[in-house]
């Protein structure tokens, strides 16, 4: 099932399509974060351009990263880490306006989440961006809102985390099972 929720952004708004079926414990994870109101105290607070990577970056990537940030680094994501769903279980690959987790180590995502700008075969299961190989769980697309996409991506910066992160103000399910 496709589960369609809109991202109400300071730049106006989006529509994501999760893939339950695909990827049921991200995108579970991802439906509690809106389901339970969190999304209006998200940011889009990293902008990965070509351009503002560290020099030292072999396998570079285009992505706009958004998500849980509390003011306090202290303070933990409102739920537990989950288990990966790499590519190869779930088919979703990333590819231009993919949705998709960002973690750190296989089993640590929560809270933080990405779209792809263009094709980025390195977040796969076995692509080099990561050097554990076990790639990022895509779970979603962009289906509607590309223009704000592209609007929040023209505000990267000379360096990945911005100075002015793109407030997220809410999150709605549109439907439980809207094929878009």
């Amino acid at each position: 099932m496709t589960v369609t929720v809109e991202i109400e952004t300071e730049l106006g708004a989006f529509v994501l399509a999760v893939e339950e079926e695909a990827a049921p414990v991200t995108a579970a994870n991802f439906l509690a974060y809106v389901d339970g109101g969190f999304v209006r105290e998200m940011s889009a607070y990293r902008i990965v351009t070509l351009a503002n990577q560290p020099a030292e970056t072999v396998h570079r990537i285009e992505v706009i990263q958004w998500g849980w940030r509390p003011s306090d680094p202290a303070l933990p994501a409102p739920f537990p880490a989950i288990a990966h769903e790499p590519t190869s279980k779930t088919g979703l690959l990333h590819q231009h306006l993919t949705l998709s987790m960002a973690r750190d180590a296989p089993g640590t995502a929560a809270g933080g989440f990405f779209i792809c700008i263009g094709e980025q075969p390195e977040l796969d299961e076995g692509g080099r961006r990561n050097p554990d190989g076990a790639g990022f769980a895509a779970f979603g697309r962009v289906v509607a809102g590309e223009d704000v996409i592209a609007a929040i991506f023209a505000r990267a910066e000379a360096k990945e985390y911005v100075d002015h992160p793109v407030q997220f103000l809410a999150a709605r399910r549109l439907s439980p099972d809207s094929r878009a």
